[in-house]
This record gives C-alpha cells, structure tokens and sequence, in this order.
C-alpha cells in the first residue's frame, strides 16, 4: 500500500509589477487545503523509474515496446496480422461431439481452431485461440439455455487442448504424431507419377518439395536443405543428400504409450506396461527411420540432376582429352590407335600360321603312324609265308 505524505502548499508572493485587475462581480472561491494522494499513470512511471533506475529515455522505449507487445497479442497491431482467424474456424458437428475421456484421440489443433498454423502456432496465438474458445463454450455462460448437452464435454476437451499445446514437451510429443500429418506420410509420389509425366523433371520438384519441407520440422538440425532447383550444382546436391541419409529426427512416440490401468497398485502390471511401451516407441522410431531412408532412395534414382551432373562430368573429361596438345595430340591419338589394330592383325595372322602348323604336323604324325603300321602288318605276313 502506497504512503501517503502531507506537504505544505505555500504560494509564493505577488511580483511588484502585479497589480488587481478590474473588479467584477463575480467571486473568487476561498482557499481549500487538500491532501493529495500518490495516485495515477504519472505516479506509477515514477516509481517504476525510481525502482528500475530508468532513466526517461529508457522508461518511454520500454511502454512502447509493452504497447506493440500487447497489440500483437490483441491482433490489433501490424506485428498481429498472423493472428487474424485464430479460435475462429468453422466448427462442424463431429468436432464438438469429442468425448473428453478420448483425449489422446482427438485433435487438439482443430479443438482450438488452429488448423491452419499447426506446429507453426506460437504460444501467443495458443493462448488467443484458448481465450477465444472458453469464452465461448464456457458451460457457466451457456446454462440454462437449451442447446447441446455436450457443451460440457467439448469444453474440456478445449482445457486438454490447451494443456498439452502449452507445454513444449507434450506440444512435441503430439507433434510427433499429428494425425493431419499422418495422413500427408502416405501421400509420396512414385516412380510412374513422375516418368510418365509430361514433363518429368518439372514434376520431380512439384511433387518431391512439399515431402520434405513436411519431414524438415522434425529435424536436430536447422536450417535445414531443401530440395532446390534442377540447375543446383553438384555440390550442393551432394549435400541435400548427405543430409538426408543422416537425418537426425527429434521425433518420439510417448504419446501413443498405453497408461497403466487406473487403481492399479501392481508393480509387475506397470513395469510391465512400460516395457511394452518402450518397445513400442523403439519399433515406430525404427520404422520411421526406414520409411523417411525410402523417401530419400526414391528420390535419388528419380532425380534429374544427378542424370544432368554425370552428363557434365563426362563431357568435361572429353574436352579435357582433346584439349591435350591440341591437333598433335589428335594425331598421336590417331596414330595410336593405328599402331594397336596392327599389332592386333599382326597377332591375328601369327595365331592362324601356328594353327596351320599344327595341322600340318598332325596329318604328318598320322602318316608317319599310317606307314609304320603297314610296315608291321607287311613283316607279319613275311614270317608267316616263311
């Protein structure tokens, strides 16, 4: 409470020059002693300057930048226009018809009207979109009017929402299996949609970018590559996918954990359930990890660049060969190859000359071995007529 001071109001004496003015007749009202309280916006930057050790300098930056603050959070300033819409999005019948005991289940982007920014929303906007959102399901505002007897029921699926959004670490879990983005995850191109395209490399980039602007939010590592365009060079391409092939994910499954069955005192039922669980989160990561190592695979023997950089490097090493000792080294190229396709002739012709010899030398062997065989048989029929 503020201390209230007594000070003496004294003023000070007429200057010689003064003189009355013209009597009217009119009266002047007596003097009043007051006592002034310490009161009131000037009072309060006092203090704060006092407090702070401000000087007005310091004291006058500080408002405006408390003013803007609360404009942007308001949506009222040029720093709120994101804020525009926010808590305010169509709410069809199913959405409003959540059961509060399947929380997990629901989706709490779309509870408070936040759709359209998901991961993107700041806490500012979550708090907005919250306000916005009790104040008009609030079950106190809306009792004794007859409407939906589940007013209730979707009001605390709005105080659930906002549990889990305004906590960073539960924010991330839920992140980490965002139903909407569950959905977009089956939605990868494949290799016909992209072959038999009118024009292939334009539909490589029109289908391939928006997967992994999507699977960049999950990443350790910012900024992260994107996919670029066909003219990037080799080695920036190189790069995309080095990262890629060792994308470092934050994503985790403890929102999907099964909780342990209420009123349960059992110790071997919960570590029981915590072992599944942590099974379970190991065997989703795993697959995740599989499932964005396809993507990257896919992608790689699809993209056009890579076809275009093997072209380059080729031609390259062709300019490079020719431009060794210009038309010299042509000719000596040329006579090169001359060179080799006589020797290779030369070969040719040797190789058929000892098949010949060998020919030749085997029709002799089977003469000579034709004559001896005669001349045996001839001494035979000698010794017999003898």
């Amino acid at each position: 409470m503020a201390n209230v001071v007594e000070l003496p109001v004294v003023p000070p004496p007429l200057p010689k020059s003064w003189s009355p003015a013209e009597s009217t007749a009119k009266t002047i009202s007596p003097l009043v002693e007051r006592r002034l309280l310490p009161a009131g916006p000037a009072y309060l930057a006092h203090v704060k300057r006092a407090v702070h050790k401000l000087t007005f300098e310091e004291h006058d930056k500080h408002v405006e930048e408390e003013r803007k603050r609360l404009e942007a959070l308001n949506g009222n300033g040029a720093n709120g226009q994101d804020d525009l819409g926010v808590g305010e999005e169509e709410e069809p019948e199913e959405l409003l018809a959540l059961d509060a005991k399947e929380w997990k289940k629901q989706d709490h982007y779309a509870v408070l009207g936040l759709s359209h920014l998901r991961y993107k929303a700041t806490e500012d906007q979550i708090r907005i979109a919250h306000r916005k959102k009790v104040l008009k399901h609030h079950p106190d505002k809306k009792a004794g009017l007859a409407g939906d007897s589940n007013d209730d029921s979707f009001f605390k699926c709005i105080q659930k929402a906002f549990e889990v959004l305004i906590n960073p670490e539960r924010r991330r879990q839920f992140d980490s299996v965002d139903p909407y983005f569950e959905l977009l995850e089956e939605d990868v191109p494949t290799a016909s949609q992209i072959t038999k395209a009118k024009d292939p490399n334009a539909a490589f980039f029109k289908l391939f970018a928006p997967v992994f602007e999507r699977e960049a939010r999950f990443s350790r590592k910012q900024p992260v590559p994107m996919l670029g365009t066909y003219e990037e060079s080799k080695e920036t391409v190189e790069a995309f996918y080095d990262f890629w092939y060792n994308f470092d994910s934050w994503r985790s499954y403890e929102y999907l954990d099964k909780e342990v069955n209420e009123g349960s005192d059992n110790r071997d039922d919960k570590r029981y359930t915590e072992k599944k669980n942590k099974s379970e989160r190991a065997r989703r990561k795993k697959e995740d990890i599989a499932r964005l190592r396809g993507i990257v695979d896919l992608a790689l023997s699809l993209d056009p660049r890579i076809k275009r950089i093997k072209q380059e490097e080729k031609e390259a090493r062709e300019a490079k060969k020719k431009s060794k000792g210009g038309p010299a080294a042509v000719n000596g190229a040329k006579n090169e190859e001359e060179e080799k396709r006589k020797a290779e002739e030369e070969a040719r012709r040797k190789e058929e000359e000892e098949k010949i010899a060998r020919a030749e030398a085997k029709k002799a062997k089977a003469a000579a071995a034709n004559a001896a065989k005669k001349a045996r048989r001839a001494a035979r029929a000698a010794d017999g007529d003898a």
